[in-house]
């Protein structure tokens, strides 16, 4: 009898401590490395899938203990698909409240590749799902209120799709995109190509950044790449109309001239040699990958066909023939 009362003792005594475990464990807020975490679960997501998902992404650091927790309250298979915005400091269960009641963001905005800056700050002032809390900063407030090192907003946030709570600040927002930028350009360096002219991922930025405004046509950004990257190591000057018309700011009217081409800015590549000195847009991650991986070519001009698509060049005389084939008897220039 009293083996029997000893042994029942223990397992209440075990019950007890799993159960006090699992408390703390479900009420103890979770640290995250930002502010917010984007996470998008698709449609028929196992249980234990979510959970590895959220794990990976730094939102758990236990993801079976969470999947015990959820097959305990016997709703396993309540998880629902969708976007989901997850805040530093949020409970285990707290987030197992979330993805079963399918609390989905409720908002987005979408940077678009080729933007600048100042178009990203004029589409979230047209968001009014958006708190804007940066309507009287400079960029540079900006910049340091996001917590980046750099001196110059441009090109440092990845174009994509991001969704949120109605009422979250433009901060955040671009805190988020800046984050993308940041993650994605490490990622691509890491596998660069070797020999390239770029010293720093910040170079490799600025090169993307030239081709994502030369070019809208997938089958071109490394080719386009491949003769930048060509003209660099020789000395070459890049000679790039987007560089130019960036340089020109309010001046551009849609149209460049010859005197703009002579009109010294830092970002005249037609007076200056090298790259300019920052990105004059926003780099999807195409042209980025272009970059580190441009094409094995030989040519060192292009010109554009009239139709989007541009005749490459190995020579000067092969060059000058393009031109006239393709531009000058419409009254067009090259590069």
């Amino acid at each position: 009898m009293r083996l029997i009362n000893r042994l029942v003792f223990l397992i209440v005594l075990v019950a007890l401590m799993f159960a006090g475990w699992m408390v703390y464990f479900a009420t103890t807020p979770v640290t995250l490395q930002e502010e917010v975490v984007e996470v998008d679960i698709r449609a028929g997501s196992s249980l234990r899938s979510v959970s590895e998902q959220l794990a990976k992404q730094g939102v758990l650091s236990q993801p079976k203990s969470f999947t015990l927790m959820v097959r305990m309250m016997g709703m396993a298979g309540d998880v629902k698909a969708g976007n989901y915005l997850i805040e530093n400091g949020i409970t285990p269960y707290d987030l197992f409240m979330t993805i079963t009641a399918g609390k989905t963001t409720q908002a987005g905005i979408t940077f678009i590749e080729g933007w600048t800056f100042a178009q990203m700050r004029q589409s979230m002032m047209q968001n009014d799902a958006i708190r804007h809390l940066s309507i009287s900063y400079t960029d540079q407030q900006i910049l340091e209120s996001i917590g980046a090192t750099e001196s110059h907003p441009e090109g440092l946030f990845f174009p994509d799709t991001y969704y949120f709570s109605k009422g979250m600040s433009d901060l955040e927002i671009l805190k988020r995109a800046y984050h993308a930028m940041q993650s994605r350009l490490d990622e691509a360096w890491a596998q660069r190509e070797a020999g390239l002219p770029y010293k720093t991922p910040y170079e490799a930025l600025i090169m993307a950044s030239i081709i994502e405004k030369e070019t809208g046509r997938a089958d071109e950004r490394k080719t386009i790449a491949g003769v930048f990257a060509n003209r660099m190591r020789i000395g070459m000057r890049l000679q790039t109309d987007p560089t130019v018309i960036y340089g020109m700011g309010e001046r551009f009217d849609g149209n460049i001239r010859r005197k703009d081409l002579q009109a010294d800015t830092p970002y005249n590549t037609y007076t200056r040699s090298g790259l300019p000195p920052t990105p004059i847009a926003m780099p999807g991650l195409a042209s980025i990958e272009a970059a580190l991986h441009p094409a094995k070519t030989r040519a060192l001009y292009f010109v554009g066909k009239g139709d989007g698509s541009h005749a490459f060049s190995n020579s000067l005389a092969e060059h000058n023939r393009a031109v006239v084939k393709y531009q000058l008897r419409r009254g067009q220039g090259a590069r």
